[in-house]
């Protein structure tokens, strides 16, 4: 579809409806550029900030009584 047929597409709505257009152009808008700023993201980017614990696998006290 063309741009020009999407604006006489949208031209025949009642306003009410012509407003969720608006919203949803929005949230497309919103959606593209969280999208593209993931895509930017930078592999090992927090290297060095998150760091275990020795004992992570161990079971938790608060658990004991059911193993």
């Amino acid at each position: 579809m063309s741009d020009l047929q999407l604006y006489n597409e949208i031209s025949t709505l009642p306003d009410n409806l012509k407003r969720e257009v608006e919203d949803f152009v929005q949230f497309l808008k919103i959606k593209h550029k969280d999208k593209n700023k993931l895509e930017k993201r930078e592999f090992g980017h927090f290297k060095g900030l998150i760091t275990m614990s020795p004992d992570f696998d161990e079971p938790l006290e608060d658990f004991k009584d059911y193993m």
